[in-house]
């Protein structure tokens, strides 16, 4: 009963905790000599259960067969990488106001996000195609890779730092965040098939380890917008700009799948980002206070899912 409503559940508690945790960090005062170090683990424990999460979905794929590139899969990388490419354009060459900057470069990571790997469960729930998604899902992992190391740096140059020296640095932890998880999972297959099938048989560890990840980078999404001097309609202007972005997404995906027979993958694709790994990226590489608009793309992508899953119920 107890794991019934922790699960169902899970998105509210596990913001809540990130939230709480950063408010007990930062204000409760025997606590402040450790404080430098918890954010030194948090660091590294992002980006850590985005691995390990990637990872555990990689393993249950069955094998090469099953990643079999279609029609949609094209076009919505080619959707992906120009809509980020003319966002990083515009934010490179137009003066923006801070606030401004923000919210364009909170666009920019909603769109250029994976998607997301609970995304599969969705897909199956609506009667989509699991491993046309899957597939899809490691295309834009690999789009990501590529793009995040190139386009950054341009859009947020750092101090002290050349254009070639940010993108290697990106690049050396962007990549292998969200290549070598599949890597792993094809050598642990070929070489290790017992630990694969101990991995996929575990079928709570991945979600589990979603809502560590997940109130991890609440608490650091809470500090940006504690730490921010913007007004109260700068952040609901960037939580907007996080719905037109979703709503987009879900729309351009579902009409693109429709000329190929599978809408609902290819909405799913397109629309169901893995917004730890987005909120991550952002408060990292861009302004820290753009990190609210995949916050808040997690509330509208469960809205959108949540109204789909009821649909499909009801026929």
């Amino acid at each position: 009963m107890f794991l019934r409503l922790l699960k169902n559940w899970t998105l509210p508690i596990a913001m809540a905790t990130g939230t709480l945790a950063y408010f007990t960090f930062a204000y409760v005062p025997f606590l402040a000599p450790i404080k430098p170090h918890v954010n030194t683990l948090v660091t590294y424990l992002a980006p850590t259960f985005i691995f390990t999460q990637l990872l555990l979905a990689f393993c249950k794929v069955g094998g090469w067969h099953e990643l079999r590139p279609c029609g949609w899969h094209f076009w919505l990388l080619l959707f992906q990488g120009v809509m980020c490419a003319a966002m990083a354009a515009l934010l490179i060459t137009l003066p923006f106001t801070p606030h401004w900057r923000e919210m364009m470069e909170g666009c920019m990571v909603c769109l250029i996000c994976p998607t997301a790997t609970a995304g599969a469960v969705i897909t199956a729930k609506l009667g989509g195609s699991v491993s046309s998604l899957t597939t899809y899902t490691l295309l834009a992992n690999l789009l990501a890779a590529i793009l995040v190391p190139l386009l950054f740096p341009l859009v947020e140059p750092h101090e002290g730092l050349t254009f070639f020296a940010a993108f290697l640095k990106i690049l050396s932890k962007v990549f292998p965040l969200l290549l070598c998880p599949f890597m792993t999972a094809w050598l642990l297959r070929t070489f290790l098939p017992r630990l694969h099938q101990r991995l996929v048989s575990i079928h709570e560890l991945a979600f589990y380890i979603w809502a560590v990840a997940l109130a991890i980078v609440s608490g650091q999404t809470v500090r940006s917008l504690v730490q921010s001097n913007a007004p109260s309609g700068v952040l609901f202007a960037i939580a907007l700009v996080a719905l037109v972005a979703c709503v987009l997404q879900f729309y351009v995906g579902r009409r693109v799948g429709r000329h190929y027979g599978d809408r609902i993958s290819s909405g799913q694709a397109l629309g169901q980002k893995n917004t730890v790994l987005a909120i991550w990226m952002a408060y990292t590489y861009l302004q820290p206070l753009s990190a609210v608009a995949p916050g808040a793309y997690v509330l509208w992508q469960n809205l959108i899912n949540s109204w789909q899953l009821w649909r499909q119920r009801k026929k």
